[in-house]
């Protein structure tokens, strides 16, 4: 689909700001820090069963409500947090999604402690080889023999909310995949990015 300055993207990436935004500046960009694959990892399963436009645009209110997403802190959240979180409408209010949020911040915690970190444990899931660019979104999977294991490793670990088809949407969010359609304006970039 073409965006507001003619060129060609994939279809969701021009069918708003918000989401043209995102898709030109983050979507498949490489993300190699663990406090942003903690972030991604939890907005992808808040996005379970809604719309990834709805997180997108309360963004910023999970970073505020999740103290900018920095691990220790959060993996420190008690009752008190969850029940401020709960009655916090500007975000998901899902009981089982924020109680993740907290476990996924204890398991990343736990990975510190053991000298890993998210980031390694993350990538090592990265697929090799090069891959063709998807000519549709038929041809673009929901989960891989990858994001299956990494889900299970994840889930080893101690990490919450974190099955297969989420595992494949962080993959393509942080850049271990790059799943921007072939002929889309920003492909080529985001490929760039990844190679460095």
């Amino acid at each position: 689909m073409a965006g507001p300055d003619g060129e060609l993207r994939c279809g969701w990436g021009a069918s708003s700001g918000e989401y043209l935004a995102y898709h030109d500046s983050e979507w498949g960009r490489p993300v190699r820090d663990d406090r942003g694959l903690y972030e991604r990892l939890c907005l992808e399963a808040f996005q379970s069963g809604l719309s990834w436009l709805t997180i997108l645009r309360k963004r910023e209110a999970f970073r505020s409500a999740f103290a900018e997403f920095e691990i220790e802190r959060v993996a420190a959240f008690g009752s008190a947090d969850v029940e401020r979180l709960l009655a916090d409408a500007a975000i998901v209010r899902n009981r089982a999604k924020i109680d993740a949020t907290v476990a996924n911040a204890r398991a990343a915690t736990e990975l510190r402690v053991s000298g890993e970190s998210l980031s390694e444990l993350i990538w090592s899931f990265a697929p090799g080889g090069d891959r063709r660019a998807p000519r549709t979104y038929e041809d673009v999977p929901s989960k891989t023999a990858e994001s299956q294991a990494l889900a299970r490793e994840l889930k080893r670990r101690g990490f919450r909310f974190v099955g297969p088809t989420t595992a494949y949407a962080l993959m393509q969010a942080c850049g271990l995949v790059n799943d921007h359609l072939a002929g889309c304006a920003v492909r080529d970039a985001v490929e760039a990015d990844r190679q460095h």
